[in-house]
């Protein structure tokens, strides 16, 4: 079976990320960020350019997959909804139900998901990267869920420890 790993970047150092890729054997990792850095000097390590260095050295090959990242608009929806409840991005559990279905609707069903399955490493896991700490609050868990279930890959989640 062929497998896949997603993994956020709150919560890990740099060396930590790294190592959690390496013990999911992990080979490529696709970025599924539209603005590819992090706020913060805690998260500066995660910043595309700083990534991509420290995957290298890892031997982790690494793809921006910017048309699965959520739209700037989408992302306001989301943060819409944080503010309603009361909690905020680095906090949230779950992703707003109309988020998960305009999502759905507007980036995930147009985009040519099986032509990415193809490409991905046959022997090895691919790990989906995006920013947030739990899957459920994140846009690459729907991604992970639809890859599943279209293309047969076994998923994990990757989380700090």
């Amino acid at each position: 079976m062929r497998r896949l790993a997603t993994i956020g970047v709150y919560g890990f150092t740099a060396e930590a990320f790294v190592k959690a890729l390496a013990e999911a054997e992990v080979e490529l990792l696709l970025d599924l960020r539209q603005r590819r850095g992090v706020r913060g000097s805690d998260y500066a390590w995660a910043n595309s350019v700083r990534l991509q260095q420290a995957l290298a050295e890892a031997h982790i090959d690494y793809r921006h997959v910017k048309e699965l990242a959520p739209t700037t608009e989408l992302r306001q929806l989301q943060y819409r909804e944080d503010d309603r409840v009361g909690v905020g991005k680095r906090n949230r559990a779950v992703l707003a139900p109309e988020y998960v279905a305009r999502y759905t609707r507007d980036v995930l069903d147009p985009f040519a998901l099986e032509a990415v399955a193809e490409s991905l490493p046959p022997h090895s896991a691919t790990a989906l990267l995006c920013v947030e700490t739990t899957p459920e609050a994140c846009h690459r868990s729907l991604v992970a869920a639809r890859l599943h279930t279209a293309h047969g890959f076994s998923v994990v989640h990757l989380s700090p420890r």
